[in-house]
């Protein structure tokens, strides 16, 4: 039986080794053959220091604040689970890892974020026009590796095309969000929200998970629905989050009720507004609107979720989902070490500490 601290100590392992495999793609100090490789043979001439300075130092200064690289590690479980060796295939998982922090760094200066995994965000520490140029970068870069792969053509083209496929998806999944917390409607339905998460935070784990069926060969059947249990994943971890967002352990790295602050509309926050008084949903909705850094009106905010049951609601929701999409993909597979490992680091994403 694997447990769910096993899972910890794969994530902290696996980390290690994607770290490595990212570093062979763009490494920390790039030299002159780097850029060739990257960019092609320079046809006048390369200014080293400032694709150091613009890329490699920016982006590896958040990848080195740590992640829980939970993206790359699902692929690996999945190929695993799959009946093929997952070392065979560590070369792929710099892919989906370095979009997602691409994501990370482009949504931090949507928000106006301050923090990010406990420190100053990228645009905070090294400007606007740096962290746009470097998140833009991080979504186009590790699609070389598919390029430079032995892979079969036919593969690559299912994998490029589920690639834009699922980046489109996450501009309106995103575009969706700050509309919503930017005050466009207050009126927002449950599966609205789950919607919006589901393009939002299940698009790069659907993105992971179907990019590791197709390269071990499964049929279109089985791409898809790996796809979707991956996609109910990154909803329930994304409502988890948001958990932790506003209930934070001291583990959590970002600032405490940030989607508060943003006036973010989470599942908790649709739920209150569902239940509550009419005098508290108004409160609500006013500190929401206010997008203010003070702590006693964010903390206010919280109070009025916990009257109305909304954050143990989303908990419950959060594992439901995951629950009821692991049994389409769990015939699936025959029964071994690998399947069970899946299946416990599935349920570990929605019952986490940070």
């Amino acid at each position: 039986m694997v447990l769910s601290v096993e899972i910890k100590d794969i994530l902290n392992e696996r980390r290690e080794v994607i770290d490595k495999e990212i570093e062979k793609l763009l490494p920390k100090q790039m030299t002159e053959r780097d850029l060739e490789r990257l960019f092609g043979r320079q046809r006048y001439a390369y200014n080293l220091k400032a694709a150091n300075a613009s890329l490699s130092e920016p982006i590896w200064d958040l990848l080195d604040r740590g992640g829980k690289r939970w993206r790359p590690t699902l692929f690996l479980l999945i190929i695993e689970a799959l009946g093929k060796d997952p070392v065979n295939f560590l070369k792929f998982t710099p892919i989906v890892e370095v979009i997602h922090n691409g994501t990370l760094m482009i949504d931090d200066i949507e928000d106006d974020s301050d923090l990010r995994r406990g420190q100053p965000c990228t645009h905070k520490k090294f400007g606007i026009d740096v962290a746009i140029n470097a998140g833009n970068a991080m979504y186009f870069l590790p699609m070389k590796i598919i390029g430079e792969s032995d892979l079969n053509p036919d593969v690559k083209v299912r994998l490029y095309k589920t690639y834009v496929d699922e980046m489109v998806n996450i501009s309106i999944g995103q575009g969706t969000d700050i509309f919503w917390h930017k005050g466009g409607t207050k009126a927002i339905e449950e599966d609205e929200y789950l919607q919006m998460c589901s393009f939002k935070t299940g698009t790069l784990a659907r993105m992971s998970a179907k990019f590791a069926a197709v390269i071990a060969g499964a049929s279109d059947e089985m791409v898809e629905k790996f796809g979707r249990c991956a996609e109910s994943i990154g909803v329930g971890f994304q409502i988890y989050d948001d958990v932790l967002n506003i209930i934070p352990t001291k583990s959590w790295g970002k600032g405490f009720g940030d989607d508060v602050k943003e006036g973010k509309r989470s599942l908790m926050v649709i739920h209150a507004l569902k239940h509550a008084t009419e005098t508290d949903r108004r409160r609500l909705l006013m500190i929401l609107g206010m997008h203010t850094s003070d702590e006693k009106l964010v903390k206010e905010a919280v109070a009025i979720m916990e009257r109305y049951g909304s954050i143990d609601y989303a908990r419950k929701k959060a594992a439901e989902i995951v629950e009821k999409s692991w049994k389409d993909v769990e015939p699936l597979l025959k029964e071994s070490e690998a399947k069970e490992k899946l299946k416990v680091f599935v349920e570990y994403l929605v019952n986490r500490d940070v």
